[in-house]
């Protein structure tokens, strides 16, 4: 069986290595089939020396522009991993973030036909993706950079984020699938209590769920000390983050 690419990014301060070295560990855990795991960041100190690493790859858009306004700290840098080429990456290649929990098997998401397969953000009525776990073949999407390094204004004025334009783009050049449903869950969405629920049962993993998206607050270090980040939102300390986030 050929090996496939598990691909992550790290760039700034905000996740440190050892959210890559989590990562890394859980996919160990949890994928029976060969594969190459992959860090492109701007700092890879820190990181587990048995992950490869690479640079961010150059893709033409400036670091700051002060005439759009642009930086590359603003969450796009995602969209380098659509470079072609991809250093030597070929084939299915699985894009995870870095503050997500693996609850199951990683080795369905190569299954499913499709150009490219996203979750289906679970808050939005129309196309829009989640791209906390996508799928792609490395190099084969250079049209994308190269549209967004013509577009970089329109783009950024007509979308909120990555994934809001990536999406949008895939789906309307009719590439675009979605997980089934229950593959990926929100933490915040499907693992926690609603109501007065919430301040006496942790949350939990709903049934078949293979990976747990951690958006805005709580990330996963707040869930297994109970701080949820936002004076609204109760979250009890959650074991199960405690045993599988290492």
């Amino acid at each position: 069986m050929d090996p496939v690419n598990i691909l992550c990014v790290k760039w700034g301060t905000k996740y440190g290595p050892d959210y890559v070295n989590k990562l890394h560990s859980m996919v160990g855990r949890n994928m029976s089939r060969p594969y190459r795991f992959v860090c492109l960041t701007d700092d890879a100190t820190g990181i587990d020396p048995r992950i490869e690493t690479r640079p961010l790859p150059p893709i033409g858009i400036p670091e700051f522009d002060t005439a759009t306004g642009w930086t590359r700290l603003h969450g796009w840098l995602k969209v380098t991993v659509f470079a072609s080429p991809l250093y030597d990456l070929t084939g299915p290649t699985l894009f995870l973030d870095v503050d997500i929990v693996i609850t199951g098997p990683l080795d369905d998401f190569f299954d499913p036909p499709g150009e490219f397969i996203v979750i289906k953000e679970w808050d939005k009525q129309d196309e829009t993706g989640n791209t906390s776990v996508f799928r792609f073949t490395a190099g084969a999407h250079g049209d994308l950079v190269a549209y967004l390094g013509q577009s970089l204004t329109s783009a950024q004025g007509d979308y909120r984020n990555e994934q809001e334009f990536v999406t949008s783009y895939f789906s309307r050049q009719g590439k675009m699938t979605y997980w089934p449903a229950g593959w990926c869950v929100s933490f915040k969405r499907h693992c926690m209590h609603r109501g007065v629920m919430g301040y006496f049962k942790p949350a939990r993993i709903p049934d078949g769920a293979k990976v747990v998206v951690f958006h805005g607050k709580p990330n996963p270090p707040d869930a297994i000390i109970g701080r949820s980040g936002k004076w609204y939102r109760r979250v009890l300390p959650v074991a199960w983050v405690d045993a599988l986030w290492r």
